[in-house]
């Protein structure tokens, strides 16, 4: 199996909303960004994967040796391999690549957060930075996208969060912050044993109020003249936002089931932005 197999296999296989935006790319884009998201996978695996936090400390361990060595010419993941050649031409620096590692570290030692500015450095690492790689391989053109490609990716992340609330809760894990807990009455043991409540659908609806808000910042950020580059972004948004929606009207039965969107609907969804420019 060739590098570039490879990647294109780990990144189909997620089932990711974001798959579908690759679709439409020209292929140099395409193989990046696939590297690239293949590259988030192999880190983010680690943590959800391995059940014993010292071998995923390790092996986080070896992914910064890894992608320090890649930059010096001497990558040997194929991961890397697939995502090396794409690195001048699209201005990916290796920082970014570690600042992704260092969010998925904080899950081996962070299972709460106190506020949400808290929650924030991890929303910057793990989604914001891959946010502003990501404008940067669509073909970024001017400066200010990377403010809308941060704050996109930071509305991702707490749809994801809110998508997730149960599956967390089976890690032992709650992103939700303590105060915003606090504050409606929600107990993190009602999360943990996933009980469904009132108060704890008004905390969600408080979550999804404030994701709407970061897409609605998000976009009022992106400079028109690079609306057509960062199309594949704006897809993805048509298509977590109406994630977001769907799990609204659904009641946020988070704690239980896992919402998601046929691929039928997500590659719907792409095409429209593609071909009409519109949500």
């Amino acid at each position: 199996m060739t590098p570039q197999d490879y990647v294109q296999q780990k990144a189909s296989a997620s089932g990711s909303s974001f798959y579908y935006a690759f679709l439409f790319l020209p292929p140099p884009r395409r193989a990046a960004i696939t590297a690239f998201y293949a590259f988030c996978r192999e880190v983010d695996d680690v943590v959800d994967e391995v059940t014993d936090p010292g071998v995923a400390a390790s092996k986080l361990a070896w992914w910064h040796g890894e992608v320090h060595q890649a930059f010096a010419g001497q990558p040997t993941h194929p991961v890397m391999h697939a995502l090396m050649p794409w690195i001048a031409e699209f201005g990916i620096e290796e920082a970014c690549l570690q600042s992704v590692i260092e969010g998925c570290e904080m899950d081996l030692s962070q299972t709460r957060y106190l506020d949400y500015p808290n929650l924030t450095r991890y929303c910057h690492l793990v989604a914001g930075v891959v946010g502003e790689v990501a404008a940067k391989i669509f073909g970024q053109s001017n400066a200010a996208t990377t403010a809308y490609a941060h704050k996109l990716g930071q509305a991702f992340q707490l749809t994801n969060i809110i998508r997730d609330v149960g599956e967390d809760a089976l890690r032992g894990r709650i992103y939700l912050p303590v105060a915003e807990l606090q504050r409606f009455d929600v107990k993190a043991h009602e999360i943990l044993n996933r009980l469904d409540s009132e108060r704890f659908q008004a905390l969600m609806q408080f979550q999804a109020d404030r994701a709407h808000a970061l897409y609605d910042e998000a976009l009022a950020l992106l400079p028109m003249d690079d609306w057509k580059h960062q199309k594949p972004g704006l897809m993805m948004a048509s298509i977590y936002r109406t994630l977001l929606r769907e799990i609204e009207a659904k009641k946020f039965p988070v704690l239980t089931q896992r919402v998601t969107l046929t691929p039928l609907h997500k590659l719907w969804l792409a095409w429209k932005m593609q071909a009409l420019g519109r949500f």
